[in-house]
């Protein structure tokens, strides 16, 4: 088993002794799966064996590196900062057995985003598409060596990350995984998962959902979302199922010519591409897909039932937070609940909203002390901020008690957007708050008063400078005062109802 690790990583010891717990469980799969198909891309294809060979060169070459910590046993600390891929899944790996750590961050981030995540977490080291725009986040000829010459990594680029000046927090010992969220810190939160809780998410997954060998998974979402990570990453190497990844934007026709080339039996996708797959009604791919995935935002009823009318597939809704893994799953794709807890997954919904503990519960953020435990009981649940009921065991949300706003899988703190707004030139205030867009979906809205002049594209302008492009209100509205309640706070009823006008017209 230790072959398949780099050898100044992992003496020659059986794989269940190996450092960590997820090097292990990866060098298991991969010996046990060998020359079956494991991960295809528009690019490619690779076996279990090939991908396990790739991800011991590339662990060779990080082990080249030393982290910036210098305290005892700080270990490497490695940004992934791309799209899904063969080689973005080699990078992943190849992180874990070098006995590194992986940070994955969203591709959508920006440069602005992006120098925060580093800066906040310490990163050594950035793995990236070459053409990205990374800002000041990387060096240019750090130390005289050709950092940016990532040939193991494929068509990925590996550079060393800028020093910061200020001293980066230390990780958790049993931490092998992070990840990220918006948080109520107006930063994505670095969240620390340890090697158990992610391998727990992976085998609970594909146990509650009957993943097995013959499956071969279409996978819309990216793996640095909870939605892909869990379902679809370690869960299907588990089996020895196939992992088939596309990037680039998911429209209807490229999911159709995925689906047809892989045969594909699981299709995994937030809810906004099933919406773009029932405007365009397509009228073959679908014939191997046994279960079509959906989660990350709400489903609307009349979208799932008009998407199983057309292709014949059910969908299959998946609750899960990003602090506490997945979480329900409905199987039989009837009904709007979101079904019942997976294996090692407790569940309560109470008047004071949900509740949960799970087996691949995170740990705590990296970057915002105490935060997550704050929401974090005496026994041991999260707070997820949703509400809901159990009905005939199955979940279904009622709304939500925090005031994050869920977009296409994504979620956007309001107030992180209003005070990039508050900024802008010629901007008096701004509120952001959840409405929905001509389609039904949800969307951030914003109102920004304004002084005389200012015009919507300036203002589009100057938040694109800061925020990523998922977190840009969809919709707009420039007023001369915003509309107040009888207390002087923003009138929230009267907002909706003029941003309700701007889309009529």
């Amino acid at each position: 088993m230790s072959a398949l690790l780099p050898a100044d990583v992992a003496p020659a010891v059986p794989a269940a002794a190996l450092p960590g717990v997820l090097p292990g469980v990866f060098a298991e799969a991969f010996a046990r799966h060998g020359d079956r198909l494991a991960v295809t891309d528009a690019s490619g294809s690779i076996d279990y064996a090939g991908l396990a060979e790739r991800a011991r060169a590339a662990a060779d070459r990080l082990a080249r590196y030393r982290p910036a910590g210098d305290l005892p046993g700080d270990r490497l600390r490695v940004g992934l900062y791309a799209t899904n891929s063969v080689d973005y899944v080699v990078g992943y790996l190849a992180t874990l057995f070098a006995g590194a750590v992986p940070f994955l961050a969203d591709s959508a981030f920006g440069p602005f985003e992006l120098s925060r995540i580093a800066e906040d977490c310490g990163l050594d080291l950035l793995l990236h598409a070459p053409g990205a725009e990374l800002g000041t986040v990387v060096e240019d000829q750090p130390d005289g060596e050709d950092a940016a010459d990532g040939g193991e990594f494929g068509a990925l680029t590996l550079s060393r990350v800028r020093r910061s000046d200020a001293p980066r927090p230390q990780l958790l010992d049993d931490t092998e995984v992070c990840r990220f969220t918006s948080g109520s810190t107006g930063r994505p939160n670095c969240i620390e998962f340890s090697g158990a809780a992610v391998s727990a998410a992976a085998a609970n997954w594909a146990k509650g959902t009957g993943l097995a060998a013959d499956d071969r998974i279409a996978c819309l979402a990216a793996l640095s979302n909870g939605l892909a990570f869990n379902t679809s990453l370690l869960a299907a190497f588990l089996p020895g199922a196939s992992l088939h990844l596309s990037h680039g934007l998911p429209t209807a026709s490229r999911v159709v010519r995925l689906l047809e080339s892989t045969a594909a039996t699981r299709l995994v996708a937030f809810p906004a591409l099933y919406e773009s797959i029932v405007r365009r009604a397509p009228q073959q791919g679908f014939g191997a897909i046994r279960a079509a995935i959906s989660s990350g935002a709400p489903l609307r009823e009349s979208v799932r039932e008009e998407f199983t009318r057309i292709t014949g597939v059910p969908i299959n809704n998946y609750y899960g937070v990003a602090e506490a893994g997945p979480l329900t799953y409905a199987a039989d794709g009837a009904g709007t609940g979101l079904g019942a807890p997976l294996p090692g997954v407790h569940l309560l919904a109470e008047e004071q909203g949900i509740r949960v503990r799970s087996e691949s519960m995170g740990s705590r953020y990296l970057n915002a002390p105490g935060v997550f435990e704050e929401r974090v009981d005496a026994e041991g649940y999260y707070r997820t901020g949703d509400q809901g009921r159990l009905v005939d065991g199955a979940l279904r949300l009622t709304g939500r008690t925090s005031r994050m706003v869920n977009v296409g899988g994504r979620k956007i703190d309001p107030i992180e957007v209003v005070e990039v707004l508050r900024t802008a030139a010629g901007v008096l205030d701004a509120v952001a708050f959840e409405a929905e867009n001509r389609h039904g979906e949800p969307t951030l809205a914003a109102v920004v008063a304004v002084e005389p002049g200012v015009t919507a594209q300036s203002v589009r302008t100057h938040c694109a400078a800061t925020l990523p492009a998922f977190k840009l209100p969809g919709l707009l509205h420039l007023v001369d005062e915003i509309p107040a309640n009888s207390i002087g706070k923003p009138s929230i009823e009267r907002l909706r109802r003029l941003v309700g006008e701007l889309q009529s017209n």
